[in-house]
């Protein structure tokens, strides 16, 4: 599939996924996209666990409250450290967030669908701790995100964007007129 068809089609799936496994070389596959993303500083602060184990899986759905991905027959987990980069910055939230970028893309570019589940993993409530703990998850890592891959079941649906000429522009802010459209 070609990059930028990816990126143009790539959606937030929130529906049920067909009881088809994903196979380990695709689930490499994905991993690798999130290991290939650039970093600050190159201090490669991101990490991943690839959960395909059925056990596991349903274990690790009885944590998550409200339910999410319920029917996936994979989860990717998303890890990060706080390293510091340059100074007294860390760049850790945009390194996990470009493997996150990378791995849906990855994942969309091989049939299956996903979602980016951050806040609900990271709320107040300890969801990701708890998750955590469960999966022996060293207290230097700190689990940020839940992708699931799997089939969809559903049609998936296309978020509305704003038109392009309101968000982006050549040489100036807000410049109205010779602006492109796409």
């Amino acid at each position: 599939m070609d990059v930028l068809y990816a990126i143009k089609n790539r959606t937030s799936y929130r529906g049920r996924y067909k009881d088809i496994p994903v196979p380990r070389d695709d689930l490499l596959k994905i991993l690798e996209a999130g290991v290939s993303a650039p970093s600050g500083c190159n201090k490669q602060t991101a990490s991943f666990i690839a959960v395909d184990d059925m056990g596991l899986l349903k274990e690790i759905k009885s944590m998550i409250v409200p339910p999410i991905a319920e029917t996936a027959p994979a989860f990717i987990l998303v890890l990060t450290q706080k390293t510091y980069a340059y100074r007294d910055k860390c760049f850790n939230v945009q390194d996990y967030s470009a493997a996150i970028e990378n791995m849906l893309l990855a994942i969309k570019a091989l049939g299956y669908e996903s979602c980016w589940y951050e806040g609900h993993i990271t709320d107040d409530d300890g969801i990701g701790d708890n998750i955590a703990e469960y999966m022996g998850i060293s207290d230097e890592y700190k689990l940020v995100c839940i992708l699931p891959v799997g089939k969809p079941d559903e049609d998936t649906v296309t978020a509305v964007k704003k038109p392009f000429s309101s968000r982006a522009w050549f040489n100036e802010f807000g410049k109205k007129g010779k602006n492109i459209s796409v």
